[in-house]
């Protein structure tokens, strides 16, 4: 038999990553992605969380776009993570929230 000391404790998983898909409607408010480190930006309404949660501003459909990014390059981060890279161009996902356009039929009804 093996020792039962030194056993690896695997934590609870955390269960990042997209909570809603292309395409989907979504309510202000709603978390889009959950993240660690920044895989994924925010775009057209869509809030970004201090733990890196993108979360909808306002209720429409959800849209992941590939978008071309331009880069700082006097950022020590920058410099430090893309060094030998100047001349390659970069794509980042962002997470865009399109809002449906609201209907303009209203009746009008009389006040007591």
């Amino acid at each position: 038999g093996s020792s039962s000391r030194n056993r690896k404790r695997h934590g609870r998983p955390k269960h990042r990553g997209w909570r809603v898909q292309d395409g989907s409607f979504v309510q202000a408010g709603t978390i889009l992605a959950t993240q660690r480190t920044l895989r994924f930006h925010p775009g057209l309404n869509v809030g970004f969380g201090r733990d890196g949660t993108l979360f909808a501003i306002e209720s429409g459909k959800v849209m992941v776009t590939c978008e071309k990014v331009d880069l700082n390059w006097e950022h020590v981060w920058v410099k430090k993570h893309y060094e030998g890279r100047n001349s390659q161009t970069f794509y980042k996902k962002y997470f865009n929230v399109i809002q449906e356009p609201q209907h303009t039929r209203f009746k009008l009804i009389d006040s007591i």
